[in-house]
């Protein structure tokens, strides 16, 4: 399966047309009734932008990164004339008036917007993707495991050849959970780097995203490069600021001063994750890389794990969910901890260039499970956790396959808005 930016090049260079690559890709959607993965289409507006995307090309135009690659984007972010459901009935026939910014920036990059990938109801689940109005998606991988959720449909659509990029959104892990499942890459960007406006339930104002949230969108895709090509596209506030992608620490694996923890009481891993997790290790030793064990000095991950849970809980009362009970001095005392904690990860960020962990303790389970060998369903969030109390850049990468041929993913957090590190060491390690 080619990745995106292999798509782009040969799209600029005249081996194939954009048309060509956006009407197989829409067969193989037509086709699928395993993954239930692309949930909704527009065929037409599809291929005229394909055969647009063919014209500047043959006029000799400059193009974008993108130009012509057709992809598809998670049901919670806008995109105009196609559906926003959440996966809810109640907003079964809500239909976008407007693009959201992510999707602006994808199109003038010159990617095509062909459809929309399925979502877990109300992105309430990270373990699963199933809503009462496009069903349940499966792992292509196992079609009797899920995909992960709630980003779990692009996930999906990526490992079985359905979309050429994806952009999804992360709060309980829900990008790199299905991308860990699933064995491709999903980034959650440092929190607040994406601008989110038209990333919202229907019918609730853009003003809502200037409160605080730990929320964050971000790309699925079948290679590092893409995610960096992606990121480049769409990051940054919106005008009249600017933004540019910090270069990478370093463009060498072995400069690289790798943390790495490997498993947790709170989360242990299973024998076929923590074996391709010390096979990576073992591999990046050779490479030279220093390898630093064990946790930052000032991190106590049950605490932290401990804390995620309410700043979630906050964050959904100030996002319409049920009002906190939480007392001023207490909201204040939350807020603390977690610029606390983003504190002690960059003081950590100081002497080492990314940490390695796992993106879940175990691969991906059969469908309705509620215990996953024999640990929490909720375990699941442990690993998560960290970077997404702090923000900082996370990014799940494959690494390899259980006998089963199931895909193993592991986690690269990086320091806060140096994603490009995290995405240029995973790049380098997947050779």
């Amino acid at each position: 399966m080619m990745t995106a930016g292999e798509v782009a090049e040969r799209i600029r260079t005249g081996q194939v047309t954009s048309r060509e690559v956006t009407e197989q890709l829409l067969v193989r959607i037509a086709a699928d009734t395993d993954v239930n993965a692309v949930v909704e289409i527009r065929p037409d507006h599809a291929l005229a932008a394909a055969d647009q995307a063919d014209a500047e090309v043959a006029a000799g135009r400059r193009v974008g990164p993108l130009h012509g690659v057709p992809m598809t984007v998670k049901d919670c972010i806008n995109v105009a004339g196609l559906h926003t459901t959440w996966g809810n009935p109640a907003f079964a026939e809500y239909v976008a008036d407007r693009d959201a910014t992510v999707v602006e920036r994808l199109q003038r990059a010159g990617a095509i917007i062909v459809g929309k990938s399925n979502v877990h109801t109300m992105l309430a689940d990270f373990g699963q993707t199933v809503n009462e109005i496009y069903g349940r998606t499966n792992n292509p991988a196992d079609l009797t495991r899920t995909p992960g959720g709630s980003s779990g449909g692009g996930a999906a659509a990526l490992a079985a050849d359905l979309t050429y990029l994806e952009y999804g959104s992360d709060l309980v892990g829900s990008i790199r959970l299905p991308a860990a499942y699933c064995g491709v890459y999903g980034l959650k960007p440092t929190n607040g780097l994406v601008p989110q406006r038209g990333f919202q339930v229907p019918g609730t104002p853009d003003l809502l995203s200037e409160l605080p949230k730990l929320s964050t969108i971000g790309p699925l895709a079948r290679s590092a490069v893409d995610i960096r090509t992606a990121l480049r596209a769409t990051a940054g506030p919106e005008a009249p600021y600017s933004w540019t992608l910090t270069p990478p620490r370093h463009r060498r694996l072995e400069d690289f001063r790798v943390g790495v923890v490997t498993d947790h009481p709170s989360a242990q891993v299973t024998s076929e994750v923590g074996e391709a997790l010390s096979e990576t290790i073992d591999r990046l030793a050779r490479s030279g890389a220093k390898i630093v064990e064990g946790w930052p000095d000032e991190v106590d991950p049950d605490e932290q794990g401990d804390e995620f849970g309410r700043q979630v809980e906050l964050f959904f009362a100030l996002h319409g969910g049920e009002p906190t009970s939480m007392i001023v001095n207490n909201l204040l005392a939350t807020e603390y901890a977690r610029l606390e904690a983003r504190r002690k990860w960059q003081r950590y960020f100081e002497d080492v260039d990314v940490f390695l962990c796992p993106t879940s303790f175990a691969v991906a389970f059969p469908h309705g499970s509620t215990t996953i060998n024999d640990q929490p369903y909720d375990a699941q969030v442990f690993w998560i956790a960290h970077a997404s109390l702090t923000g900082h850049p996370a990014l799940s990468m494959p690494i390899g396959h259980t006998k089963d041929r199931l895909p193993v993913g592991a986690q690269v957090i990086g320091p806060w808005h140096e994603d490009d590190t995290a995405i240029t060491f995973a790049e380098l390690l997947a050779g």
